[in-house]
């Protein structure tokens, strides 16, 4: 079984330095797919890693 680490929207608007809406916002548009785990997100790292990577090559 493979651990896969998962970060909060918390966690991504720290990381990012934005607020935790602008992560919000990107889950609700697709940018960065999120995982619902009861009323909360979850955001696999390499889903992080790749938004983020798409994001620089956008830019």
């Amino acid at each position: 079984m493979t651990t896969d680490q998962f970060y909060t929207i918390e966690d991504v608007a720290k990381m990012l330095k934005v607020v935790y809406l602008t992560v919000y916002r990107w889950i609700q548009s697709g940018k960065i797919v999120a995982y619902k785990a009861g009323k909360q997100y979850r955001i696999k790292k390499d889903d992080l890693d790749k938004f983020v990577i798409n994001y620089k090559r956008k830019k």
